[in-house]
């Protein structure tokens, strides 16, 4: 029998002056999609570790994670089911390294902007701006709820 595993991803929510760092990403569709910073858990890497340097990554800043969100489990449309852990991060520099190669331009948007990009579907998955509507509501959890090694 084969065993079901879901996708471990990461994802955060950073937010600057009222605006919220989008990546803009080519997936091969006809336009192009909207994400937070998010990705795959590396092996050897925690939760945490894993949320920074996808932010790193692929958005060149630097962040320091405040909150957790929580678990957002997604079904995508291929049948492959994400369990995305999401923060809430503050951005603390600029790094000017280059992006991940997936990564076309970065973006500070409004939350106006945001609610646009997702009625044009625009966003790479609902809960792009679900996440951002659950920082906004201020529907987080300390840190310490998260236990690892």
């Amino acid at each position: 029998m084969k065993r079901w595993t879901p996708r471990v991803t990461v994802a955060t929510v950073v937010e600057r002056a009222g605006r919220y760092l989008l990546v803009e990403e080519d997936r091969g569709g006809p336009f192009t999609l909207f994400n937070q910073p998010a990705g795959h858990l590396e092996p050897g890497e925690t939760i945490l570790q894993s949320a920074e340097r996808e932010v790193r990554e692929e958005s060149a800043w630097r962040v320091g994670i405040t909150d957790y969100l929580g678990l957002y489990v997604y079904e995508a449309r291929d049948g492959l089911t994400f369990h995305s852990h999401a923060f809430v991060g503050m951005a603390l520099a600029h790094l000017g390294n280059a992006l991940d190669p997936a990564i076309l331009a970065t973006h500070w948007v409004t939350f106006d902007e945001l609610e646009d990009l997702d009625r044009a579907g625009r966003l790479r998955s609902p809960l792009v701006i679900r996440r951002v509507r659950d920082a906004r509501l201020g529907r987080v959890f300390p840190m310490d709820v998260i236990h690892e090694r």
